[in-house]
């Protein structure tokens, strides 16, 4: 094959050209996203059950969910939250399996169940994660609430028209309805109901075929069809009726109104009611196509909208995603103008110019596979293909260079790309092998984390494989035709300066210490020993610290506010508005410091009945989220603006919580996340208190909240002795309290596009205070009216706004962030576990504690990492000893893998930086580079030995030997990360660790290939362990297999 392509005149063009192509044309259908997509586990099971407490569901909807779904296999968690109204059940799958027969098989199981209570509605199951939030438009205008409502269904409909954009919501209203309102009075005048009534609507507001009359000319249909859709059509609907013929028509006994269900659900965009169109997509839409739809969208529509009406674009995800590719593109592209001028620096333009060809090729056929297996351009995809800018051209250089000494020997230039190509091959092979076997390895890491980072180990080792294509069957052809025209061209006087530099550094520097090193070898290992010992003492000392993953910096801040229960919507809105003038002062203060005078806060955005942290819904709870300035413009980062926004609110009264926050959850979640399991709950609130006091007396932890909180006062009944002889029953009487208090849908009509509720309920007057509930009055079967409080007993209570089950236990999470500029979660958590659990332990011995979040999803993931690469290292030890035909000098190569642990340590310490997990998959990824060098190095040892050297002057002659192919390669490799490891945007940060564990954790294992591998071969030789040239059963060959 190499042959062939060589001496063909066409054939390695084609396939250069073939590649490119296929590329190019693939790459518009690659999606584009913020990170990988992780896969779906999660199955949602909801079951409203209205008027239901959250008791009451925990024990009708929570455990019979429980029980149903306990028979299914590869579970890995079940959740149940049990609120007011509602039950809804999360079931976990176990990573890696199947989810469709997973979905399936809970699916049969739930609808099984059959024995719900009968005012629980069916079960509602569906699959989370299968759409990704993008942005929202904000609608504002002069106009009437429902109006808004109904032009925001206009607008949703022309938006779902385009085929970019598939997925909206719109919020900011609940459910329209016609509500009636009947006085308590007016109902015991006539002796009915509120159930007597909303049957008599669903009964005269009917709107239903009635069959067909065949005339011999043609068929016509018969409708009754005297449906009511507004509140004058009600007004004149026949209630009551008398024998005399006397009617009572609903309007002159109800106040009938045309509004929305709760009046807490309501969104403020900048101080105006607004509807909002969250725009979200499938995991196989572009987050930018989907934006620029949008964008494109709203710029016509402004053209022909109302006098009035605005629109926004908030919360826009997708910025950041057109923001960090666009930074890793151009990052890429002066990687690769580095790595060129590099190249240009040792060979010609020429030369140069071809080598540096593999990159693009080797780039578009990755592109082309990304498109085939449905990956995106993201953040981890896109820091694979940086990364390996560095190590596409290793393979290159080591061919290309060989040829030209093929070529130095005399061949002719077809035959000095075959014989040059064929005789590295071996070694690029094996490279290649080892290389496979660290980021192979890596492919498979677990955890959410895990599902993100193993994307980059995945991108590197197709493009390698790709690269490995254009190295064998492209490059020698053009290496070839390189070489004819400029064999009898001189070297430039530059590069001939800095070949003189490179030779004398070589032999007055390198030998020097080299020979030194291998003089003092014994001294020269323990002192590389102490050095790695000394490194991981800054990790094991907290000199340098540990966290799960970087911040991630976004363009969205969002205040969190949960009220206790039954506060009114006036008292929230009050608390808000402190919220909205504080970011609003720290805006003014720091606008005049932005680029261009340009204002900090773009949009405020206030949404009453919405707080994720919360799990309660009602009037007493509110998120106020801010849009600012980008990250590329304004001066201050996220953390920043969070802290100012919670120093200036200061502390509010009556608030229960109160979190400052991003919108959107890292991949490993909460920095604290503690789960206490128990079954008393008044002993978990007490337990989760306390634990709270404790947290919160460490430096730097923020948000301190638990999700357990009292629920509304209650009013609990019982039925008293006797009312059975009044014809009355429990079943009857909760009916009637349930029907006037809770209201009842008489029906549902369809106007337009929107659906209306026909709700029945008592006025308002009647049920504002608790002695109306003692003079509430039960109807009788025989009409009779009787007075509540006679036939049942009311006493007062008050449980729990939500009671969270996981695994059958009921749980209190206890939740929380850390600012990571004055504490670090993971100390944090240590000291907790050594100085506070055991006291704790004691003291509640009946609640079990356990950490999730960052802590628990970081372990799993570190702990996949470490066994992987356990394993991967395992690989190239076997590959090692089979290549070497030793079972001891693999260990000479190997040890530069921990001794790049060394650099990627005080890298991080140098530049100020936490150890995190891209940090963790940086060194991981490292040993699949350094190896490289190291077996170079074993080889030509062993070939010195085999020309007769002794162990000392073989090391010293391989080290000198390799220093300029050494030297090329990890200064490439590194000049190709140097871009992103400088980078000073907010957007770069969760990148640099990564970096900056490849580019020092490189530069210090090359220091140890060149230094440390020749003094550790002697000390092998001296105990026998080295193989001696009489051991080799091969040829020597004529010179070496990769050419210096």
């Amino acid at each position: 094959m190499v042959r062939y392509f060589a001496a063909h005149p066409t054939a390695a063009n084609l396939l250069m050209i073939a590649l490119l192509l296929i590329g190019a044309l693939s790459a518009p259908t690659v999606k584009r996203e913020t990170f990988p997509e992780i896969p779906a586990r999660d199955v949602e099971i909801q079951v409203l059950y209205p008027g239901a407490t959250p008791e009451e569901v925990e024990e009708a909807i929570c455990q019979r969910i429980e029980d149903a779904v306990e028979s299914i296999k590869n579970i890995e968690e079940t959740r149940c939250d049990a609120r007011e109204n509602r039950g809804t059940a999360i079931v976990k799958m176990v990573e890696g399996k199947s989810f469709d027969d997973f979905l399936n098989d809970i699916k049969t199981e739930v609808e099984s169940i059959d024995n719900f209570p009968d005012q629980a509605e069916d079960p509602v199951i569906r699959k989370l994660g299968q759409i990704d939030f993008v942005a929202s438009v904000a609608v504002t205008g002069p106009m009437a609430t429902p109006d808004l409502k109904a032009y925001a269904e206009i607008l949703k409909d022309k938006m779902l028209a385009d085929e970019n954009i598939s997925q909206i919501k719109i919020k900011g209203f609940s459910d329209h309805q016609i509500r009636i309102e009947v006085p308590a009075q007016i109902m015991r005048q006539y002796g009915i109901s509120v159930s007597d009534i909303a049957n008599t609507i669903a009964q005269q507001s009917v709107n239903l075929p009635a069959g067909t009359i065949e005339t011999s000319a043609n068929d016509v249909l018969v409708r009754f069809s005297d449906e009511r859709h507004n509140p004058l059509e009600f007004q004149d609907l026949i209630v009551v009726g008398a024998a005399s013929g006397a009617e009572v028509r609903l309007g002159t006994i109800a106040k009938i109104t045309d509004l929305f269900e709760k009046t807490e659900d309501r969104i403020l965009f900048n101080g105006r009611r607004a509807a909002i169109l969250d725009v979200s997509k499938t995991k196989t839409e572009d987050t930018l196509k989907v934006i620029d739809a949008v964008k494109a969208f709203i710029q016509k529509e402004k053209q022909r909208a109302p006098p009035g009406v605005s629109f926004d674009v908030t919360r826009d995800i997708s910025s950041i995603v057109r923001d960090r590719l666009t930074l890793l593109v151009k990052n890429g592209a002066q990687g690769l103008v580095l790595v060129f001028l590099t190249l240009w620096l040792f060979f010609n333009i020429r030369f140069s110019f071809w080598v540096a060809m593999g990159f693009p090729v080797s780039f578009m056929g990755t592109i082309a596979v990304m498109s085939l297996a449905s990956l995106s351009f993201d953040l981890i995809t896109m820091v694979g293909l940086l990364i390996a800018i560095g190590l596409l051209v290793d393979d290159a250089i080591v061919i290309a260079e060989n040829i030209a000494a093929h070529m130095v020997k005399g061949l002719a230039p077809l035959q000095a790309a075959i014989e040059g190509t064929k005789q590295v091959a071996p070694g690029v092979i094996s490279s290649f092998l080892t290389t496979i076997c660290i980021f192979g390895s890596l492919a498979f890491i677990k955890g959410n984390l895990g599902s993100i980072l193993k994307m980059m180990p995945i991108i590197l080792i197709v493009t390698l494989s790709v690269s490995l294509i254009e190295a064998f069957l492209i490059l020698p052809h053009h290496i070839k035709a390189s070489l004819e025209k400029n064999q009898d061209k001189k070297p430039n006087a530059l590069r001939l300066k800095l070949e003189g530099g490179i030779n004398w550094a070589r032999d007055h520097i390198l030998s020097n210490v080299v020979n030194w090193a291998i003089n003092w070898r014994y001294f020269t290992a323990g002192l590389a020993v102490m050095i790695f010992i000394a490194s991981l003492s800054m990790m094991a000392g907290g000199k340098l610290k540990f966290r799960p993953f970087p911040d991630i910096e976004g363009d969205v801040v969002e205040a969190r506010l949960l009220l206790p229960q039954g506060t009114p919507l006036a008292h929230t809105t009050e608390v808000v508005a402190q919220l909205t003038a504080a970011i609003g002062k720290i805006s003014t203060e720091v606008t005049p410091n932005q680029p261009g005078g340009q204002a900090l806060v773009k949009n405020i955005n206030i949404t009453f009945n919405s707080n994720i942290d919360a799990y309660e819904s009602g009037p007493h709870i509110a998120t106020v989220t801010v849009d600012l300035l980008g990250t590329e413009e304004r001066t201050l980062n996220v953390d920043q603006v969070l802290n100012r926004w919670r120093h200036e609110t200061g502390k509010l009264t009556d608030v229960i919580a109160l979190k400052y926050t991003e919108p959107v959850l890292g991949p490993v979640g909460r920095a604290i996340d503690i789960r206490l399991k128990g079954e008393d709950l008044n002993q978990l609130k007490a337990a989760a208190i306390e634990m709270k006091n404790w947290l919160g007396a460490y430096r730097g932890v923020i948000d301190l909240s638990d999700d357990l909180r009292p629920g509304k006062p209650e009013i609990q009944l019982r039925l008293r002795a006797g009312a059975t002889a009044l014809g009355l029953n429990a079943q009857m009487i909760a009916s009637q309290l349930r029907s006037a208090l809770f209201g009842k849908t008489a029906s549902e009509i369809q106007v337009g596009k929107e659906s209306y509720e026909i709700d029945v309920r008592l006025a308002k007057d009647d049920k504002n205070s608790l002695s109306d509930l003692e003079y509430f009055s039960v109807t009788a079967p025989d009409g009779g009216q009787i007075p509540l409080d006679s036939v049942a007993i009311l006493e007062s209570g008050r449980g729990y706004a939500r009671i969270h089950r996981i695994n059958r236990k009921r749980t209190v999470s206890l939740q929380g962030n850390v600012d990571t500029n004055l504490g670090n979660i993971g100390e944090i958590l240590t000291d907790m576990t050594n100085s506070y659990l055991p006291k704790f332990a004691k003291k509640y011995p009946s609640i079990k504690v356990s950490y999730h979040g960052e802590v628990n999803e970081g372990a799993k993931t570190r702990g996949s990492i470490f066994s992987g690469f356990g394993l991967g290292l395992i690989g190239v030890y076997l590959l090692l000893s089979f290549l070497f035909r030793s079972y001891i000098e693999p260990f000479i190569v190997m040890v530069a893998i921990p001794m790049g642990l060394i650099g990627v340590i005080w890298g991080h310490y140098l530049i100020g930086l936490d150890m995190t997990m891209p940090s963790i998959v940086g060194f991981a990824s490292l040993a699949g580079i350094v190896v490289n060098n190291a077996i170079l190095m074993m080889e030509f040892i062993r070939i010195q030995r085999r020309a007769g050297d002794t162990a000392a002057e073989a090391a010293r002659h391989a080290s000198r030997m390799r220093f300029r192919a050494i030297l090329l390669t990890s200064t490439t490799t590194i000049m190709g990360l140097l871009p992103l490891l400088t980078e000073t945007s907010l957007q770069a940060q969760v990148l640099i660790p990564l970096v900056t564990s490849l580019a020092f954790g490189l530069f210090a294992a090359t220091l140890m290939v060149l230094l440390l591998m020749p003094a550790l071969y002697t000390i092998f030789d001296d105990f026998g362990w080295a193989r001696s040239p009489e051991d080799e059963e091969l040829p020597v060959p004529d010179g070496p297999s990769r050419s210096a």
